[in-house]
């Protein structure tokens, strides 16, 4: 497996950076830079790019709805370029409280518009000549514009045709979607034990559909690291953040997070924790997060222990752990856990 880190939303951008950036010598492979309504991720993805050598630049994720497909592709061949190859375009299609609220655009047919992009994009790395008829109209036509659109393919020469595009996605149909045509999938709360029960069938599915090109699909997960004798207590900084995907991201009867966890057993939780932070309660909705499922999506303990958290999460089909190191020393758990990956 190889080794990942999220950049934390609420980090002073450079100063994360800098600090990751030197991760990469103790064997961090790739870097994730999330975008939901702060900084836009490109413009630290490029700061990353200029401060790395080795290490991969992914955003997670860059929303379907907040960009044309023809930029989406343009920013991540422009952070190719000066990379020298090492971008990962991260898409997902985040939800509407979001989409609507912070872009103003109508949350509509997520998953069709992430099959348009993901082709679209590919389109435009080949140098192909841009047209495509679905909800994308390329050119536009001349009844919903001026009439002057014209195909164009892009004038500059990406350094790679095939830049590796990951999906977030949980729900089966999206997941089939992912495992179909996507380079790599990025789940959320990824328990290894159960996450078959829960996504293996769309899985197989979607893998029995993939072309032959696009190699095997790469697997990003894992959670919060921690390696020692008294750690365990550092799980509960996991809580304010599961409660306000399960609780905050989304309504009643419309919340992706909330309904993972009744997939995964948790469906009297799910409901607590959705009601308490929707009534103002979030102390007591994060409170109310499941310790079991604490343990199962983060890798903190003793070294044995973590040990064995990293082989679950190679038997459950990761291939890229994603990990947030806890605590006053990540140069020395991201090259443990690096360690333990080899």
């Amino acid at each position: 497996m190889r080794i990942a880190t999220p950049l934390a939303y609420a980090t002073d951008p450079g100063i994360g950076a800098d600090a990751v950036a030197t991760w990469e010598q103790d064997g961090l492979d790739v870097v994730w830079v999330s975008e939901a309504y702060g900084f836009d991720a490109p413009t630290i993805m490029g700061y990353l790019a200029a401060k790395t050598t080795r290490m991969q630049i992914g955003s997670a994720i860059l929303p379907i709805y907040s960009r044309t497909p023809a930029l989406l592709a343009q920013t991540a061949a422009g952070l190719d370029a000066i990379s020298g190859g090492r971008a990962i375009l991260g898409l997902g299609a985040s939800g509407p409280q979001v989409i609507e609220g912070w872009h103003g655009v109508a949350y509509d047919r997520p998953l069709t518009r992430t099959r348009e992009v993901i082709r679209i994009c590919r389109q435009v790395w080949r140098r192909e000549t841009l047209v495509h008829d679905g909800i994308y109209q390329l050119p536009l036509p001349a009844g919903e514009g001026t009439g002057l659109g014209k195909p164009l393919k892009i004038l500059t020469h990406p350094v790679r045709d095939r830049i590796p595009i990951h999906v977030a996605s949980l729900g089966d149909k999206n997941v089939r979607m992912t495992a179909e045509l996507a380079d790599g999938w990025l789940p959320f709360l990824f328990d290894p034990e159960r996450a078959a029960d829960v996504w293996g069938a769309a899985l197989a599915a979607g893998r029995a559909k993939r072309p032959d090109d696009l190699g095997p699909l790469e697997v990003v997960a894992g959670g919060p690291l921690a390696i020692g004798p008294d750690v365990t207590g550092l799980r509960d900084l996991a809580r304010p953040m599961i409660a306000l995907y399960v609780g905050g991201m989304g309504a009643k009867g419309r919340n992706f997070y909330h309904d993972l966890l009744g997939r995964y057993g948790y469906a009297a939780e799910a409901d607590r924790i959705q009601d308490l932070y929707l009534a103002g309660r979030k102390t007591e909705a994060a409170a109310a997060v499941p310790a079991e499922l604490l343990e199962r999506t983060s890798l903190i303990g003793p070294e044995s222990y973590v040990r064995d958290r990293v082989q679950a999460y190679r038997d459950a089909g990761v291939t890229i752990l994603n990990v947030t190191p806890l605590g006053p020393e990540p140069r020395r758990l991201i090259a443990t856990v690096k360690d333990m990956t080899r």
